[in-house]
């Protein structure tokens, strides 16, 4: 049982093993929604055999359009003790995976780092957030985490709120992405290409939304090091019921217009093909086969 402050919301709620007070409504054990390998995460992180990602459910946002809804919104999943979680990962890594990958994490940094006590994987830990984060917890993960990972999904006050319920959105995460250079301020891979330490930025494409894109490529563009890598995704699928103007798939006019301004401002990075915008690359949560 803890007071929690863990991410920007600040909340100083009171979690325990059955229920939390705040925001995310979470205990303070850890509940699992996945833990199997994954194929389709970009190339310095899935490398050719997958990393190991361990989906926790709840999240410190509450975006709209969130394909991952049945963990994020929903918290569904299994309970997870940090002996468990340590060999999870230890399965994992015997799998092969080149990395492992924390996903929407945050709200279980304390259990976290306890099983990484119990065992560290000799391989690059990543830590996969929506890029709301705040700078004391990350500061927690330093030496600790080997690669970040984080979202850049809204520039304006407006779209943060009515999308994520995160007015403070883009202050707070672009705090937070500097933090996380200022940890590792060059990307390292090794032979394989497998990033070893570094921050990889990934922003999502909205419908109706490019010029948000274009500002936040300029923000890194002026702020972070210029071999910073960003993944530029196609990917979105509307999912529930949105609002209009989010209920529908991203134009090819639309992508063009986003990639054309980061190949312009020179930035390095990946760039995801159409195919990726398909509810079939949602992977499927708290099933018997959702667990190695």
């Amino acid at each position: 049982m803890f007071t929690c402050s863990l991410c920007p919301r600040a909340c100083h709620a009171l979690r325990d093993d059955i229920s939390g007070q705040g925001f995310c409504r979470l205990p303070d054990v850890m509940r699992i929604g996945r833990i199997a390998p994954h194929l389709w995460e970009e190339p310095p992180i899935s490398g050719t055999r997958g990393t190991g990602a361990v989906f926790f459910s709840g999240c410190t946002l509450q975006c709209l359009y969130c394909q991952n809804g049945a963990i994020s919104h929903r918290g569904e999943g299994r309970i997870f003790t940090p002996e468990a979680l340590a060999d999870a990962m230890h399965r994992l890594v015997d799998m092969g995976m080149q990395t492992i990958s924390f996903i929407t994490a945050t709200p279980y940094t304390y259990a976290i780092l306890e099983a990484l006590e119990l065992y560290r994987p000799p391989v690059p830990l990543v830590w996969n957030t929506s890029g709301y984060e705040s700078v004391e917890t990350l500061r927690l993960l330093d030496g600790v985490i080997d690669v970040y990972l984080p979202d850049l999904k809204h520039y304006s006050s407006r779209m943060s709120s009515l999308c994520a319920g995160a007015p403070d959105y883009f202050p707070v995460a672009t705090q937070a992405i500097l933090e996380m250079v200022r940890q590792h301020p060059s990307p390292v891979y090794d032979a394989d290409s497998i990033m070893q330490k570094g921050v990889l930025i990934r922003h999502l494409i909205l419908p109706g939304c490019t010029t948000e894109s274009l500002r936040l490529l300029d923000w890194i563009h002026e702020h972070l090091p210029s071999e910073t890598p960003v993944s530029l995704m196609q990917q979105y699928v509307p999912f529930g019921d949105l609002p209009q103007g989010l209920n529908r798939r991203i134009t090819r006019r639309e992508y063009h217009r986003v990639r054309d301004y980061m190949l312009t401002l020179g930035i390095p990075g990946f760039y995801q093909g159409p195919t990726a915008a398909d509810a079939a690359f949602v992977p499927s949560f708290n099933q018997p086969d959702s667990f190695v």
